[in-house]
């Protein structure tokens, strides 16, 4: 295919998976069980920190978590005791555990003390191309308190250790776009579109690769930056719209 012909392609495949029937087996189902802002926000880092493994648990686990926060996350957030930790001391999923929630929950506490929302965390510094500097900043910050546990960093990625940061990369698609589809929020808005970096997993991987719109051999940061500059070659304002096509050729048609 040619340039024109592959831009084709990819928009009909995001039109065709970027609907309201794309929500349910997906982790932004989570975040969609609330309509606060900051139940969105909470819920949604959740699913996003723990999207990796098979649908079914990611989904099951994240419900498992709102059930045991009363379905009111932002207020657990603010108001949870430790006998409320006690109902959450035998959550798991892969390598995520109690220690690793417990040290979110209280981030997350200290942080809406004094601010409405996380965005404040993730926004780049003027003029920035992508959300690269506010990924950063996120981890710096996130890791600020004392008796900040070491196991939990690997469950935040950075660009500084090189990750392509799937997950983050995906709750900002969750949070700052907004075209009307009904599946991204877009209730951010100090952070534009152009700048987000498109989530890259082994389905966006292989379906990239295969459509020559990635050829760097190791999937990391950089890999993600190539992706994303190939991708706003046909979208400048919104680049990251085309990882609803390559996710949807990858895991629903196996292209």
């Amino acid at each position: 295919m040619n340039r024109e012909e592959l831009r084709a392609f990819l928009d009909e495949k995001a039109d065709r998976f970027n609907w309201p029937g794309f929500i349910e087996h997906d982790p932004v189902s989570i975040p969609h069980l609330f309509s606060a802002k900051q139940d969105i926000e909470i819920a949604g880092l959740f699913a996003a920190t723990i999207a990796w493994g098979q649908r079914i648990t990611i989904l099951n686990n994240s419900r498992w978590l709102m059930e045991r926060m009363d379905h009111a996350p932002g207020q657990f957030v603010m108001d949870y005791t430790a006998a409320d930790l006690d109902k959450l001391k035998t959550f798991r999923h892969r390598t995520f555990n109690f220690t690793d929630l417990s040290y979110f929950l209280r981030f997350l506490r200290h942080h809406y003390d004094s601010h409405d929302s996380l965005e404040d965390l993730f926004v780049p510094p003027p003029g920035s191309e992508t959300i690269e500097q506010g990924l950063v900043e996120f981890h710096n910050q996130f890791f600020s308190l004392k008796g900040a546990p070491q196991r939990t960093r690997k469950h935040v990625a950075t660009p500084v250790r090189k990750s392509a940061c799937k997950r983050l990369n995906m709750f900002l698609r969750w949070m700052v776009r907004n075209d009307g589809r009904g599946v991204d929020f877009g209730i951010w808005k100090q952070i534009r579109p152009r700048q987000l970096v498109c989530p890259c997993d082994l389905h966006v991987e292989r379906v990239a690769r295969k459509l020559g719109l990635l050829r760097r051999k190791n999937l990391d940061w950089q890999a993600a930056l190539e992706l994303t500059a190939q991708l706003r070659r046909f979208d400048p304002e919104d680049p990251v719209k085309y990882d609803f096509a390559l996710f949807g050729l990858g895991v629903e048609e196996e292209f």
